[in-house]
Formats: C-alpha cells, structure tokens, sequence
C-alpha cells in the first residue's frame, strides 16, 4: 500500500499573506480563497491549507527537494530579503547546513512557523536523494 499526505492545515494569523509567500518561495500555484482555507498546491498529491485562527503551536514543515529546487527556492528567500539560518534553533546565521553532502537551510514565517527545505533527509538514512 502506499500512503501519501495529501494536506496538511496551518494555522495562521493571515492566512492568505501567508499562503502566497510560502508560494511565491516555492514557485508554485496557490488560491486566494477554498471556503475556509488558502490552499498552497505543493505539487500534484500535496496541499498546504492556511486557515486563520486566533492562538495555536508553532510548526516546523520541511520539504525534500532537488539541488536545482533548493538553489531556485533559496534564491527567492535571499530576494524577499528573509532571514535564514543552517539549524533549526537560534539566530538567523544567513548560512546553509551542508551536513550529509546535501543543503538544507530553515526560516520563519510572519507567524512563527518554521519552515526548512533540505536535498538530503536526515531524518531516514536510507531515504534517496530528490530528483
């Protein structure tokens, strides 16, 4: 069997500012308004749906991606002048993790989310590379 995520529900304090930044760094498509939600389309099986709400958690969502995606994604986070770091935790170091021969590099949303891309996961060893 196989199983796929097919969305996940953020919460936000301004969920369409929110859904289009996190569009516009991942150069993909987005609409204003699905009732209740601001739909991110990750790619063809996964949605992120921002949803306004007055108090919640902080999450950290991370995306595999490509050398190519990472370089072209990191390009827009330096555009929109957004701090950056190469650990989850601490001040923003404007430097990218190259742990495991792969990138990764984390950054916060208006909201607190944390949000990471990385080319090699560190969370399974045996994951393959992104293609």
């Amino acid at each position: 069997m196989t199983i796929q995520l097919d969305h996940v529900i953020v919460p936000s304090h301004h969920r369409v500012a929110s859904a289009k930044l996190l569009a516009d760094l991942l150069g993909v498509a987005w609409e204003e308004s699905r009732g209740e939600f601001t739909p991110v389309y990750v790619n063809e099986s996964l949605t992120v749906d921002f949803a306004d709400r007055e108090q919640f958690q902080r999450y950290h969502l991370c995306f595999r991606v490509s050398d190519a995606d990472f370089d072209a994604i990191f390009g827009r986070i330096q555009s929109a002048g957004l701090g950056y770091r190469s650990r989850p935790r601490g001040e923003n170091d404007m430097l990218i993790n190259r742990r495991l021969g792969g990138k990764n590099v984390y950054w916060e949303d208006g909201d607190g989310h944390l949000w990471e891309i990385l080319t090699v996961s560190y969370a399974r060893a045996e994951s393959p590379v992104a293609v």
